[in-house]
């Protein structure tokens, strides 16, 4: 906790935390370059590549730095791989767990790599998709996750993702280019020497037919603790036992993580059995993964309840009851006007946030390393009007 906090206050000093207006999400150019040359570095030492996830960041300010060292964008549809032909710029991978024809048009119109989730979807748009001149895949199913919490396991009982070996019984394999394969979330190396384990028992016949393996997302490449030398050893072994074969990452929290955060301000405190601090913020609206995950964002200067002497409960100006965005101690009391600054939140954050009670959306902040302001993005009525009007 302690270094995480330290390396917060290194890249998000008062300096700029306190002359931003607020709510928003503060995000640092220094931060995300630091993310991306590490991510280059797994590039360049096994010659994968690595492509952003855009479910989990997809802001086009921050392209800007990102496409310089990444080979392009995966997207989740139309919608998203249209965002990464036209802000991107460079390869586009689309996978959704099935497409409308409307929106396999358009996907057609703007990916590189469309990944099918299924035989029925593979034989219904692959054939269209060769003729235009995409690679196409297949998502499978690589047998074995450790993730915790069922929501976020696309390997559970019963799941929607992934093709199983006994569906592959009487398909001809020489019409896919590639496997694609999703197991991870926020882990580490080790985890995928286990799943890579797993998906060769399962599909190991299939691989030395294939131009490639996406090893999904999932990976949390820039964690201080994460073994990137496990990583790249794993890589090159894989690619040396399948003839050079070219793989494929897709992390989305690894290239922002701890490259942003959110910037509140306490507008009212009041009681009621504890000390509740009413924020200009909501994590209904603003942080929705604080409730569906869930999870508490860590604060600079707070800690778990009871480590310091005043406790609060911070509440956000949704009429949601439960907009509660956790339990904190402090050193000293809050007061009305006080900035909290919530961490890591550059990563599924502004990608999920919604307009509910007409709430307005946070500003979008960059800066520099010289904590210049270089682009902001503020939002008004109109943002929420027009999504539904």
């Amino acid at each position: 906790m302690k270094k995480f906090i330290e390396l917060a206050e290194k890249y998000f000093p008062e300096e700029i935390t306190g002359r931003v207006k607020t709510p928003c999400y503060l995000i640092s150019e220094n931060k995300i370059e630091e993310n991306c040359q590490i991510l280059d570095h797994v590039q360049k030492s096994t010659g994968a590549k690595i492509i952003l996830a855009l479910k989990a960041f997809a802001q086009p300010y921050g392209f800007q730095i990102i496409k310089k060292y990444l080979h392009g964008v995966c997207a989740s549809g139309p919608v998203e791989a249209r965002l990464g032909r036209e802000e991107f710029g460079k390869e586009v991978h689309t996978f959704a767990p099935a497409f409308t024809e409307r929106q396999f048009d358009e996907v057609l119109q703007y990916s590189d790599f469309i990944i099918f989730n299924s035989i029925n979807q593979f034989n219904k748009y692959a054939k269209s998709a060769k003729l235009s001149g995409k690679q196409v895949g297949l998502r499978v199913n690589p047998g074995h996750s450790e993730v915790e919490v069922e929501l976020y396991d696309p390997c559970a009982v019963g799941s929607r993702f992934g093709i199983n070996p006994e569906d592959l019984k009487d398909f001809d394999i020489s019409q896919v280019d590639g496997f694609h394969f999703h197991a991870m979330c926020e882990q580490n190396a080790d985890v995928l020497v286990r799943v890579l384990e797993s998906f060769e028992k399962r599909f190991g016949k299939y691989i030395n037919k294939l131009k490639w393996v996406n090893f999904g997302g999932g990976h949390h490449i820039t964690r201080d603790d994460y073994d990137v030398n496990l990583l790249i050893n794993t890589i090159n072994t894989f690619r040396k036992k399948y003839d050079n074969i070219q793989v494929y990452l897709e992390p989305g929290e690894a290239v922002v993580l701890n490259a942003g955060v959110f910037v509140t301000e306490v507008l009212d405190i009041i009681s009621n059995g504890i000390d509740i601090a009413i924020l200009d913020s909501s994590a209904e609206t603003h942080m929705p993964d604080v409730l569906a995950m869930p999870y508490t964002p860590k604060i600079i200067g707070a800690e778990k309840p009871g480590v310091y002497k005043y406790t609060y409960k911070l509440g956000g100006i949704s009429c949601l009851a439960g907009d509660f965005i956790g339990t904190y101690s402090f050193k000293n009391p809050l007061k009305i006007g006080d900035r909290l600054v919530l961490l890591d939140m550059a990563l599924y954050s502004f990608v999920k946030n919604t307009t509910f009670n007409g709430i307005e959306l946070p500003s979008i902040i960059y800066f520099d390393r010289n904590f210049n302001i270089t682009y902001q993005k503020d939002f008004s009525y109109f943002d929420y009007k027009n999504r539904i009007s």
